[in-house]
């Protein structure tokens, strides 16, 4: 057969051409459909289980961090046997009592100061060795290299506490690891801080001069007129649920009669006196009372009732210090501070019980005196305000000058978990009592 002209060559292309590239193309999409599908199922399940894993672990940090710190809190406790809160002499040391009302700069100056003094006291000391030892030359040369040893003075300079520590704090943190946990104990000085149940007292007789010191202690810490406004109407509320004592007389109270007892009243007596007689009475001292009273408001004290938001509200915030107006309350249920570790403000509120417009003036005599020794006792305290004997006994009953209430603060970390648990505690001699235990 003769081929036409111009007829198209059928074998030029292979045999169903374009149907098989489109279904290359199709199984191509359908293996990256299947690849897209299982890499998000890896994806998914990998994010699951590290999830899983990352949950695991911190559940077990968490256990071991509580577990740390329920040990480290044992421990703290009895080593608060063993406390002498022993106070210490700073004549020549910078002062704690108005570090938390300077800000950063004063902060600074006052550090850079208290180092120059230390320097010159040192270089002092210096020249009185050389001048036996070495000619004047040697002097004028160490004196040359005083500034170098000023800046370093200045950054090892701290600022001291009552018992050596910063303050609050009454002995260096321990720290110590447990496990995997690493733990830190502080115990603080509860009586150096402004007992916040002098802002609830039932007492008529001393509720405005407490207003008056607890506003004092506010417009030292920056708080404006209507914030304390607003924390007295809290602290109003907190009053109603139950207000504070500061005075105490032994009472009497009900306490419920044995099973056995009331049985045998129910056998010889009549329904109606076995009733009567359900339950006895008996004395209750004025320390059981002050116990159940502490007790009580620590928990108040750290529950949602008070505003926390706002007393945590930082005065002053600095890589170095962190001023808060909560730093410097006691939630334990104080009602007396220590005229020897409480810082300016405090000390100033404590005193106003005697005398609004004298209590500046004693504080400042007390923090000066106390430095070189501190009071061993109030009639001390009279002493050497004696100007001002008259408000001192007006205000006895709110100071002391030997602390009896201690927080103990234990931190475990384990992880990335976090463990907190706070106690207070009174004690008087090689007596100890615990107020309360409160997880964070």
């Amino acid at each position: 057969m003769r081929n036409r002209p111009n007829q198209p060559d059928l074998q030029a292309e292979p045999v169903g051409g374009d149907d098989g590239r489109k279904s290359r193309g199709v199984v191509l999409l359908i293996t990256l459909v299947i690849l897209v599908i299982l890499t998000t199922v890896g994806y998914t399940l990998s994010v699951q289980v590290a999830a899983r894993r990352h949950r695991d672990r911190f559940i077990l940090d968490y256990a071991r961090a509580q577990y740390a710190c329920t040990s480290g809190m044992k421990y703290a406790s009895l080593s608060v046997n063993d406390l002498n809160g022993r106070l210490i002499s700073r004549p020549n040391e910078p002062d704690f009592s108005d570090v938390f009302a300077m800000t950063e700069v004063d902060y600074q100056d006052f550090l850079d100061q208290a180092a120059a003094d230390l320097a010159a006291a040192d270089d002092r000391l210096t020249k009185g060795r050389t001048s036996r030892t070495s000619p004047l030359d040697d002097v004028s040369a160490s004196n040359d290299s005083m500034g170098d040893e000023e800046m370093e003075l200045a950054e090892s300079v701290t600022i001291s506490g009552p018992y050596g520590p910063p303050w609050p704090l009454v002995t260096e943190p321990m720290e110590f690891e447990i496990a995997e946990a690493k733990v830190t104990v502080e115990i603080e000085d509860e009586n150096a801080k402004y007992p916040l149940g002098w802002a609830l007292l039932q007492e008529e007789d001393w509720q405005a001069l407490a207003e008056v010191g607890f506003v004092s202690f506010c417009e030292w810490m920056g708080y404006q007129k209507e914030e304390i406004t607003d924390l007295q109407v809290d602290l109003a509320k907190l009053s109603d649920v139950r207000p504070f004592k500061m005075v105490f007389k032994t009472t009497t109270a009900a306490t419920p009669t044995p099973a056995s007892l009331r049985s045998r009243v129910t056998r010889s007596r009549s329904k109606k006196t076995s009733v009567q007689r359900g339950s006895v009475k008996r004395a209750v001292p004025v320390a059981e009372q002050i116990a159940q009273q502490n007790a009580i408001f620590s928990r108040l004290f750290h529950s949602s009732l008070v505003n926390t938001d706002l007393l945590t509200r930082p005065s002053i915030e600095t890589e170095s210090r962190q001023e808060s107006a909560l730093k410097y309350l006691g939630l334990w249920g104080t009602r007396k501070v220590n005229v020897n570790t409480a810082p300016r403000h405090v000390l100033e509120a404590a005193l106003t019980f005697g005398s609004v417009a004298d209590a500046p003036k004693i504080a400042e005599i007390i923090i000066r005196e106390r430095q070189v020794q501190p009071f061993s006792d109030i009639e001390a305290v009279k002493k050497a305000a004696y100007r001002y004997t008259d408000a001192i006994e007006k205000c006895k009953e709110f100071i002391v000058t030997e602390s009896t209430v201690f927080s103990i603060r234990v931190t475990a970390t384990s992880g990335v978990a976090k463990s907190v648990v706070l106690a207070g505690v009174t004690k008087e001699g090689q007596k100890v009592k615990r107020i309360a235990v409160i997880s964070d």
